[in-house]
């Protein structure tokens, strides 16, 4: 199958996910949670797109390829100089960083709950990698890095909170 029809299975599947399940349940809360929401849905949808799509066509492959666990030596790639490993660090960061920007907004906690948010969403993900392909890999260095990208996102929450305070009060 074209890999631009599985990507499509996907959309169609969130995009049906957010219209049977989600919009209904967050316009009641208002037209501030409906548009933070849909804003960290999308967001969240966009960071499966580049880490784990196509996943509804490989599920029938899972168990066809071996599967590789996970790099546990941080920084590895960058300290033996292997790759592209500095502009992957920098994406990684960049990646996460809308993550924890918009969960304080979308449920408003404290630094160690988006912290321990961040960490367990790039957990996900890393451990489903290798499953959804055997090309595929999960790293510790990832996981480190879109944890510090998450950490960013809610530094940067703070600094612009009275600004976002603002935003969604007219939103009500």
């Amino acid at each position: 199958m074209m890999k631009s029809l599985k990507l499509i299975i996907d959309f169609i599947a969130l995009a049906m996910l957010y219209a049977f399940v989600f919009f209904n349940k967050w316009r009641a809360r208002g037209k501030d949670k409906l548009f933070a929401n849909t804003l960290m849905y999308i967001y969240i949808s966009l960071v499966l797109y580049v880490t784990l799509m196509p996943i509804i066509a490989s599920l029938p492959f899972i168990f066809n390829h071996p599967y590789k666990p996970m790099n546990m030596i941080p920084f590895d790639d960058y300290f033996a100089g292997r790759g592209d490993s500095v502009r992957q660090i920098v994406l990684n960061v960049i990646m996460m960083m809308p993550f924890g920007f918009l969960l304080p907004i979308v449920k408003k906690q404290n630094m160690i709950y988006c912290l321990c948010c961040t960490f367990l969403f790039s957990l996900s993900i890393e451990l489903i990698q290798p499953l959804i392909n055997g090309f595929r890999s999960a790293d510790i260095t990832d996981l480190i890095t879109n944890t510090m990208g998450g950490l960013l996102g809610y530094l940067l929450y703070l600094v612009l909170k009275p600004l976002v305070d603002k935003v969604m009060i007219h939103l009500k």
